[in-house]
């Protein structure tokens, strides 16, 4: 939260647990007390925040905007702000006012490429793993799926560490590509999962409608079944326009098939398909107390 992420801040500027409270003082309090501690000891601070744009797009610009017209209230210190993301565009959500006090330099750091993604995972595998217990061919097809994917080094060493874990638990010496394609397989698994418990309750009511259907069903019939199951939650009907557009949202994510069907002289119609197993949907659904009673 913006709170949190503030308190962490002036918690490291060497402010106490007792002047910064975990819970109970205004944003501006907070800012003021940062800026009183930059202050007060002339120090030079560079604030770095990673996935800014989470903390934008989840809590507004209101703290930034304070940050960047700082100014004289920290004299003779000074403050440099630093903010990560992996949003290309998300200067296009800040206020014009934040954008006109920034005056910020940006710099775009491109996306590793297979070779630098090799060498990455030479080095972590050589920490983490024994001597000859992994293949040259295992470590560039990870660097390989992780290349096709943005260049994303986190997913790299996530696969390579899997990949471990599959043929430690299979009781191999050597890591080869067989484990790599498992461990592509269980990581796609898990993010499926993640996703569909990260729904909002309404989402996984759509999505329970959808797996009623097997092999695949229209618009029309999810909504007469999501109707049906919405009943019996605490959720209120959605219209079937905003049932249509959570389905085209849910497609996205990769968790049902929304593909555009030829009827011939009939038009054209949308067939939905769940693209999981029904079985893990239900598991994961089940989860969630508000939907536990359906099953």
């Amino acid at each position: 939260t913006e709170y949190r992420t503030l308190a962490e801040f002036a918690l490291s500027l060497g402010l106490s647990r007792k002047e910064i409270p975990f819970t109970g003082l205004s944003i501006g309090e907070l800012i003021s007390r940062i800026f009183e501690r930059i202050r007060s000891g002339g120090r030079h601070v560079i604030f770095v925040i990673d996935e800014i744009d989470y903390l934008v797009k989840s809590q507004g610009d209101g703290s930034l905007y304070e940050f960047t017209r700082a100014g004289d209230r920290i004299i003779p210190g000074s403050l440099s702000l630093v903010g990560i993301s992996n949003d290309l565009k998300f200067k296009e959500d800040l206020d014009p006012r934040v954008l006109s006090s920034l005056g910020e330099e940006e710099m775009v750091f491109p996306p590793y490429n297979v070779d630098e993604l090799k060498e990455i995972l030479k080095e972590r595998a050589a920490i983490a793993f024994e001597p000859s217990t992994f293949s040259e061919s295992a470590i560039n097809l990870c660097a390989a799926m992780a290349g096709s994917e943005h260049g994303d080094a986190r997913r790299a060493v996530d696969l390579l560490r899997i990949a471990g874990e599959v043929g430690e638990r299979e009781g191999l010496q050597t890591i080869d590509d067989t484990c790599v394609r498992k461990a592509s397989d269980k990581m796609e698994h898990d993010r499926i999962e993640e996703a569909v418990r990260s729904l909002p309750l309404q989402n996984k009511v759509i999505l329970l409608a959808v797996s009623r259907f097997i092999g695949g069903t229209n618009t029309g019939e999810v909504y007469l079944a999501y109707s049906s199951i919405v009943k019996k939650t605490s959720t209120e009907l959605l219209t079937q326009r905003r049932v249509s557009g959570i389905l085209a949202e849910l497609d996205l994510l990769g968790l049902v098939e929304a593909a555009v069907v030829s009827k011939g002289r009939r038009g054209r119609t949308k067939r939905i398909r769940l693209l999981l197993e029904p079985e893990t949907l239900n598991k994961i659904l089940g989860e969630d107390p508000a939907l536990a009673g359906l099953f």
